[in-house]
């Protein structure tokens, strides 16, 4: 059976106004399709401005929401989901992610869509490997003791929810993304914050650690793969360079001009940092903490990955990570997240594509 898209498709996209939804949603147009895109009542849309979708405001926690919206539709990429570290309301998590996912596979599956693409991601993943200096991949087992926090528990459940109705017939591929960078970055996200933070001169350091970095367009044409040549119930790592932190500050120093951050941290002071941010802002003051826990815990965790089953099965590829984070740079600049000071001193040095 050919799950190729064709022009004048009907897709619909979950979390489409999102950083990653919205590099997908502007993949699918660039294949012609019609796009459904489906985003959170209340929530931003600015990454969608000037893009011809179908805009339908959805909760996706709600099963009646979705009454309709697959009315005609070939395919589903179901991008929605609750990402942060410190939750006002920790059972909003469990509610998107889990209930959510199970609302829009079951109501996908149920008005025949050919395909649906889910969302993982490779916090679901074991890290047994990256113990002895290897990334790890699609087949390591979780370790229970690295699913700290509401985002990674609860995309754990989702994920053994997601892969319980696949086995029941839902024609459902799994596409695990790494660490995004790139452009459309509103929010923004934990990863885009070490970039943004950077730039405004709030990294005194780093902490000895490494991580998978891959440009958003690049996660995005790796959903249209899955949904093309993925197999059934087949979890796909889609990710870019494995780099240090040390060179990844490194790369954003020679990609702008500005000084790099050189200090080097011990592991024990960014936990330090991260339960004294807790306990007097999250738990005293109740506001989000500068350094949240979770944060802390992720900051000192080697999270590298091996995406060759996405690259020898899917045909996936990706640019370098130096490019990722220099459009990075460049649209945080351009959209005026960045300290006029900051801005003044910028060098720019384009990485070779």
């Amino acid at each position: 059976m050919s799950y190729r898209l064709e022009r004048g498709d009907r897709v619909v996209v979950t979390g489409a106004a999102g950083f990653i939804g919205s590099a997908v949603t502007r993949a699918l147009l660039s294949r012609g399709v019609d796009v459904v895109a489906l985003v959170e009542p209340g929530a931003a849309t600015s990454n969608l401005d000037g893009l011809q979708v179908e805009r339908r405001e959805v909760d996706v926690t709600i099963e009646r929401h979705l009454n309709g919206v697959f009315d005609g539709a070939r395919f589903c990429f179901h991008l929605a989901a609750k990402f942060g570290f410190w939750p006002k309301d920790p059972s909003s998590f469990y509610a998107i992610n889990v209930n959510g996912s199970r609302n829009v596979i079951s109501a996908a599956t149920e008005a025949g869509l050919e395909r649906i693409v889910y969302t993982s991601t490779v916090a679901t993943l074991g890290l047994w490997r990256t113990k002895a200096g290897q990334p790890s991949n699609e087949d390591d087992v979780a370790d229970l003791s690295h699913l700290y926090g509401n985002y990674k528990q609860t995309k754990y459940v989702a994920e053994h929810e997601v892969l319980r109705l696949a086995a029941q017939g839902a024609p459902v591929v799994l596409v695990l993304p790494t660490m995004p960078h790139g452009p459309f970055d509103h929010r923004p996200t934990p990863s885009g914050k070490v970039v943004l933070d950077y730039l405004n001169g709030q990294i005194p350091g780093y902490v000895e650690t490494a991580m998978n970095v891959a440009h958003v367009d690049d996660l995005a044409q790796g959903h249209l793969l899955a949904l093309e040549q993925g197999a059934q119930g087949r979890s796909y790592i889609c990710g870019g360079d494995n780099i240090s932190m040390a060179q990844l500050l490194r790369m954003l120093s020679n990609a702008t001009g500005l000084p790099p951050a050189e200090r080097r941290f011990p592991s024990a002071f960014a936990m330090l940092a991260g339960h004294a941010s807790q306990f007097i802002e999250g738990n005293l003051l109740r506001r989000e903490p500068r350094v949240p826990l979770e944060a802390a815990q992720m900051a000192t965790t080697t999270m590298t990955f091996d995406d060759s089953r996405a690259r020898s099965e899917l045909g996936y590829h990706s640019r370098p990570a130096a490019l990722a984070l220099y459009e990075s740079a460049r649209w945080f600049v351009e959209h005026g997240y960045v300290n006029p000071d900051r801005v003044g001193a910028l060098h720019w040095n384009p990485p070779p594509a």
